[in-house]
């Protein structure tokens, strides 16, 4: 009998191959050109199951012309294996952590228009500074690398000359990773004069505002005419910098400023040079921060003068980003948000003297705000909140940081139907409030309760066993640093978030390998942080092998006992998963931030 069972499933087996075989090729071609990237990406992990599906794909494939491997970190052999799938790739963006040179040289060419390589801390300096040659007809380039090299190197980066054939050139970023902008600022010095008049976005990190002021004041910058986005990392933020900014570059749409100095100012910004931003007549983008690591956090000279000179001569502005204006009270926040009716996008980080009354009847003027983060503002609390809730299309709100945000304004945050993005770390929300959000309407793809200690199983179980929308809608879970969770929350999370790729549950010391299992077995996380989750053991290694955890592209065991299991053991899961990172250095998911200090 069981026999008859086996020979009529293979029967049946068969003849559905035959049958899919004898589906036309036309059809196939149809379908792929009708898919999205993501889609494509699993239909091509299915080709295997057909010869006429795998015929499709290698000829879909073929005629490509971008490649967007960014969100994998892929040794040299996988890669390479991929890149001869494809013909003439003209759009290119990657992940270049285990990318040799080689690797890189086989598609540089004329045919390339955009690229976009991220993470080069494996490439030479020296083919990173002739890529611009090698490939002339570029008109964006963006490369991320490392300041961690060996100073022998360093003399490998020359750009001198390297954009003289990029005729076309008309977005250029460069930025070195893990460097302190006053020790390694010299590596782009000169940066300025080796750009083509056609350049309309910059961003520079690190930058120097010695040589930025220079570039606009001495050398008259042959692009300054067509600059329109410009974004520096930069030692400092100084009035005569914005002053040169503000003069030289008068088709400006975006500046993005951000200063880590370690040294008190002379030249510090004030409300003057705030003003002199006032002759952009084509800003809708400003964002100026002041990076918290300096000995002087803040704009101690920028007073709400400086923002009522602002919001009267840029009242286009459609994002605003501020970070340690601790001078500027409700009175400068509010005439921003009241004089730039178009604002869709409103950052303030650590700024002491915002409270609830610069958001006090907000309701009374119609809003168009898409974005609200208030980071670190710790005389915000829920009543501000609550008139915040009432812009119906807000998308993304975070509040991180600011400790007086609690339950109560959970139910107005429940009823944006258009917000995607919550940030809720280190607010003082309680299980009670889990509930209330966990019932709305709100369709929450990110949610963030990284350190709310007063979070526990219970609330995690009400947030996701209500009737509401979050359930079915959330991709992306940050529990970090809520050490009173245990595998319960963890099992409830993995039964219900049915669209769940991307988790954090960083430090939370009571999760054991029944959690890890229980994830793995569901097979829908894609990017997964167990950083100091020092109650997992050897045994949740084994939850990494194939067939569990279906997907996994990242996954973090800094802190834990797995680090422990040895080389030979991360090498036979690398081998079976090669397109899997395996963190053990402590960095964030994805280490978007940290990578460059791996070695490989």
């Amino acid at each position: 009998m069981a026999h008859r069972r086996t020979t009529a499933t293979a029967s049946a087996s068969v003849a559905g191959e035959s049958l899919l075989e004898r589906i036309p090729e036309g059809i196939f071609n149809v379908i792929f050109s009708m898919l999205e990237p993501e889609t494509l990406t699993t239909v091509c992990s299915l080709a295997c199951a057909s010869r006429a599906l795998q015929l499709s794909v290698n000829k879909a494939l073929l005629s490509f012309s971008s490649l967007n491997l960014s969100q994998f970190s892929l040794d040299s052999k996988t890669f390479d294996g991929i890149r001869r799938r494809f013909g003439k790739i003209e759009k290119i963006s990657l992940d270049c952590l285990r990318l040799s040179d080689d690797s890189i040289r086989s598609f540089l060419g004329p045919d390339v228009e955009e690229l976009i390589l991220l993470k080069c801390s494996s490439i030479s300096y020296k083919l990173l500074a002739s890529i611009a040659k090698i490939c002339p007809n570029l008109r964006l380039l963006t490369l991320e690398f490392s300041g961690y090299v060996k100073k022998s190197e360093i003399f490998y980066l020359n750009l001198k000359g390297s954009f003289g054939s990029c005729q076309c050139l008309e977005s250029l970023s460069l930025k070195i990773r893990g460097v302190d902008v006053n020790d390694f600022g010299f590596m782009l010095l000169g940066i300025y004069q080796e750009l083509p008049q056609t350049i309309k976005v910059l961003k520079l990190q690190p930058a120097s505002a010695l040589d930025t002021i220079r570039a606009f004041t001495l050398h008259h910058m042959s692009f300054g005419q067509t600059l329109t986005h410009i974004s520096l990392v930069i030692d400092i933020i100084s009035d005569s910098l914005l002053y040169d900014i503000a003069y030289c570059l008068p088709l400006l749409v975006e500046l993005d400023l951000k200063d880590r100095s370690i040294s008190e100012p002379s030249d510090d910004l004030s409300n003057l040079g705030i003003q002199s931003l006032v002759n952009c007549k084509h800003l809708t983008s400003l964002s100026l921060r002041r990076s918290s690591q300096r000995s002087t956090p803040s704009f101690t000279r920028t007073t709400d003068m400086g923002m009522f000179l602002l919001s009267e001569g840029c009242k286009g502005l459609e994002l605003v980003r501020f970070g340690g204006f601790s001078k500027v009270s409700d009175a400068g926040f509010t005439s921003i948000l009241n004089s730039c009716l178009n604002l869709k996008k409103f950052e303030i980080q650590k700024a002491s003297l915002l409270t609830d009354l610069t958001f006090q009847d907000f309701s009374k003027v119609p809003r168009s705000l898409v974005e609200v983060k208030l980071l670190s503002c710790a005389s915000i609390t829920s009543d501000a909140v609550c008139e915040l809730a009432t812009c119906s299309s807000l998308e993304v709100l975070d509040l991180s940081g600011c400790k007086s945000v609690a339950d109560s304004c959970l139910y107005n945050i429940s009823c944006l139907t258009l917000l995607t993005s919550l940030n809720l770390v280190g607010t003082d929300v309680t299980d009670i409030g889990m509930a209330v959000l966990g019932k709305g309407y709100a369709p929450i793809s990110c949610l963030s309760l990284r350190g709310c200690k007063r979070v526990s199983d219970e609330g995690i179980i009400s947030l996701l066993g209500s009737e509401g929308k979050i359930m079915n809608t959330l991709s992306s879970l940050d529990i970090g640093y809520m050490s009173g969770l245990t595998d319960n929350a963890i099992t409830t999370i993995a039964d219900a978030c049915v669209g769940l790729k991307e988790m954090s549950i960083r430090n939370c010391i009571c999760v054991t390998d029944a959690s890890v299992k229980a994830l793995a077995l569901r097979g829908r996380v894609r990017r997964l942080d167990l950083y100091k989750c020092s109650a997992l053991s050897l045994e949740s290694l084994q939850f990494l092998k194939k067939p569990l955890f279906r997907g996994l592209q990242w996954i973090g065991i800094d802190g834990t006992r797995l680090v422990g299991a040895g080389d030979a053991a991360f090498d036979e899961i690398c081998r079976e998963r090669q397109w899997l990172t395996i963190c053990k250095d402590g960095c964030e998911v994805g280490c978007h931030d940290g990578w460059q200090f791996h070695e490989f």
